[in-house]
């Protein structure tokens, strides 16, 4: 967190119960930190989301997680998860190997918090589609005279120095 803000909005400021987390210093991180460093990646969240049911092998997994997750990748995010204790990872003495992941208790204590943020997601979408629509309009004109004008200025100082060229000559 900056050192600028350092707390989240309290009851005084949005009608709610109190503040959710509040910082002690700025270092504090108040724990996001370790959040983002679990769940903040691309993938993540779907294999928690999709090994909640209960055991999937590797390609059932892979299979199942929306986005063509490429097998590099998903092995990193299982990898990550597991290291963290969010996952468990069998290996099966077969030919070729048979694996299997699984959800810890750790992990599954985790999965009413992102049902909870998709339900979130899902109730607010509609406000969410809205505000980025306004503020598309209201940037788009500004964003387009922006890029002309520096289209403008590159193509002056191209001309430019084509014509300095020609003058070395």
């Amino acid at each position: 967190m900056s050192v600028g803000h350092t707390g989240v909005t309290t009851s005084a400021e949005s009608g709610s119960a109190g503040p959710v987390i509040v910082c002690e210093t700025p270092q504090d991180e108040c724990g996001v930190r370790d959040v983002l460093d679990r769940l903040g990646d691309k993938w993540s969240v779907y294999v928690v989301v999709e090994l909640t049911p209960g055991t999937k092998r590797f390609k059932e997994l892979q299979r199942a997680i929306p986005g063509n997750i490429s097998q590099r990748m998903l092995t990193l995010t299982v990898r990550r998860l597991e290291r963290d204790g969010l996952v468990k990872r069998t290996v099966y003495p077969t030919v070729p190997p048979q694996v299997e992941y699984e959800l810890t208790e750790l992990g599954r204590s985790l999965t009413h918090l992102v049902k909870a943020l998709a339900d979130w997601s899902i109730a607010h979408r509609p406000a969410i589609a809205a505000s980025q629509a306004a503020w598309d309009a209201a940037h788009t004109t500004r964003d387009a005279h922006t890029t002309r004008d520096a289209r403008a200025t590159r193509d002056a100082r191209a001309a430019q120095d084509s014509r300095d060229a020609h003058a070395d000559r």
